[in-house]
């Protein structure tokens, strides 16, 4: 006679069996399924090929240059932890050298007759609007499957990501591409993901993370003794929430057409164009002048579509908001972030309500 414990004993391995039959029949039939392997393969070997910062710094054979810079990543990564207050971790205390100088491209998409987005939906962080491909060619043949569906298609390349604190993220060869002030936002910016993020909010923590690491890099280079940096950091912020009210308003401009048109409307797509070409304009001629950091030619060459749009709105909504925030706590940076957390988490399905609820003494 088989035992109490031992029937239960044999129900739970014939449970925990299917659960895995399934799930190895997910990741190899579905779609996402097979990206998310391609993404762990991909993972893995970053993983794989990882090595300590302080071995490299110490290695007379490591590149003056590059250990200079591998010194600023520790260098920042220490003070996003003690003096910001970001949940650090391991990340960034390992470096993997990649056979490249792109990590992956990143695909967007947009309906091209009204301002929404094409999404993904993946495990824990819920939907998405990009997706980052580590297989290039596989980025480029779903770009073309959503143009061939009519959709606007944007995808461009990114040095870095955060596994949100699940991996010890390494830093990696694409980002010693930037410059010193670049390399010390990114840090930042990637540590506040590791710290908090909103599941579903990817605009949101995108621009949070923006701000954090704009105001952090300054905040860090001012600690060094080091103010002609923290003002090129202020100066690069400043010109960030320039465009994002320039993003803003074209967003207001295009939404507004939209909505005074009929639905599947022919003229949504010449309205849309219209604005489109007027914002170029003034895109050149009214908002170049104003930055300080960004050549006003390379605005000529920027991409204006739904799905630009929406991608440069993913990372650059609301940075006013957030300054205000700032602004409100004296400056105090960790101070700011503890309180835009605790204001996200009282309203997850709308975060950037409970700030401006917040900023206009609403809530």
């Amino acid at each position: 006679m088989i035992s109490k414990q031992r029937l239960i004993w044999l129900w739970t391995r014939r449970v925990l069996g299917a659960v895995l039959l399934l799930g190895v029949a997910y990741l190899v039939l579905d779609p996402t399924g097979r990206y998310l392997l391609r993404a762990a393969w991909s993972e893995s070997r970053i993983l794989a090929g990882r090595r300590k910062i302080t071995d490299l710094v110490a290695d007379s054979t490591t590149n003056p240059k590059v250990a200079a810079k591998l010194r600023l990543v520790l260098s920042a990564r220490a003070f996003a932890a003690e003096s910001i207050g970001l949940r650090a971790g391991e990340s960034f205390t390992t470096y993997t050298q990649l056979d490249r100088d792109t990590l992956v491209l990143v695909l967007s998409g947009a309906y091209r007759d009204r301002l929404a987005p094409y999404t993904w939906w993946f495990p824990i962080v819920g939907r998405v609007p990009y997706k980052g491909y580590f297989d290039f060619p596989r980025a480029k043949e779903a770009a073309s499957d959503l143009g061939r569906d009519g959709f606007d298609v944007y995808l461009r390349p990114s040095p870095a990501f955060s596994t949100l604190g699940f991996f010890n993220d390494p830093l990696l060869s694409t980002s010693l591409g930037a410059d010193t002030l670049d390399l010390a936002n990114t840090v930042i910016h990637e540590l506040t993901h590791n710290t908090f993020y909103a599941a579903g909010q990817a605009v949101f923590n995108e621009s949070f993370a923006s701000f954090v690491g704009a105001r952090g890099s300054a905040w860090f280079f001012r600690s060094r003794g080091s103010p002609v940096a923290a003002e090129q950091c202020d100066a690069r912020w400043s010109d960030d929430k320039i465009l994002a009210r320039f993003w803003a308003q074209l967003y207001k401009s295009v939404d507004s057409a939209f909505h005074a048109l009929p639905t599947d409307s022919a003229a949504r797509l010449v309205a849309r164009d219209t604005i489109y070409a007027q914002a170029r304009r003034r895109l050149v001629s009214e908002i170049g002048p104003q930055l300080k950091t960004i050549n006003p030619k390379a605005l000529a060459r920027l991409r204006l579509d739904n799905a630009a749009l929406l991608a440069h709105r993913i990372y650059s909504t609301d940075l006013d908001v957030f300054d205000e925030i700032w602004a409100s706590q004296n400056g105090d940076l960790r101070a700011t972030i503890a309180r835009i957390i605790a204001l996200a988490k009282s309203r997850p399905k709308d975060p950037f309500g409970a700030l401006r609820d917040s900023v206009h003494g609403r809530g």
